[in-house]
């Protein structure tokens, strides 16, 4: 049987990889799972990622995009003018604001890397970005900061289920901003 040409197999793997945590969690992640939410042979899912981690890395460094999406979006972060607290409020708010369940599904990705070593560097990339982002409207330290900051809020936001407060956000920014 001839083999058939499906240049977009691999990112079709990645994109029902996807769904399945955000459906399942990482515990209904399988080959198999994706294979059959990608409508693949089985043989796809482990031709073109060796392991779960090696699949896990691609959805991770896919979903990481979502909050860099927002933050480019905006362009706020590059104009000295603007009111970084508040813009890092607005970018956090819009992040927050879409589809819940997205958001849940990148944080979900992101902490698997507490147990799985290989996602610890992609989810770190997460950090760096943002960090070098912020990092050109202040110091480097005090960037780092409001990336744990932003984490925070977001990870207490997501596990309480509660509403983004953007005047809270906003205020605890400068505060972090003004040392």
């Amino acid at each position: 049987m001839a083999r058939r040409y499906d240049p977009e197999r691999r990112q079709r793997i990645i994109d029902a990889a996807i769904r399945v945590v955000g459906r399942a969690g990482i515990a209904g992640l399988t080959h198999r799972s994706v294979a059959a939410e990608a409508d693949v042979p089985l043989g796809s899912t482990t031709y073109h990622f060796k392991d779960l981690d090696d699949l896990m890395v691609a959805a991770l460094r896919q979903t990481n995009e979502g909050f860099a999406k927002a933050v480019r979006s905006q362009g706020a972060f590059e104009d000295p003018r603007r009111d970084l607290a508040e813009e890092l409020a607005l970018v956090t708010a819009e992040w927050l604001g879409g589809e819940r369940a997205s958001t849940e599904l990148e944080y979900e990705l992101y902490l698997a890397a507490l147990r799985r070593p290989a996602l610890r560097p992609v989810a770190a990339e997460w950090c760096t970005e943002l960090s070098d982002l912020l990092a050109q409207r202040t110091d480097a330290v005090t960037a780092c900061a409001l990336v744990a900051l932003v984490d925070g809020i977001c990870l207490q936001v997501l596990l309480t289920g509660s509403d983004f407060d953007e005047a809270y956000a906003r205020e605890m920014y400068g505060r972090v901003l003004r040392g």
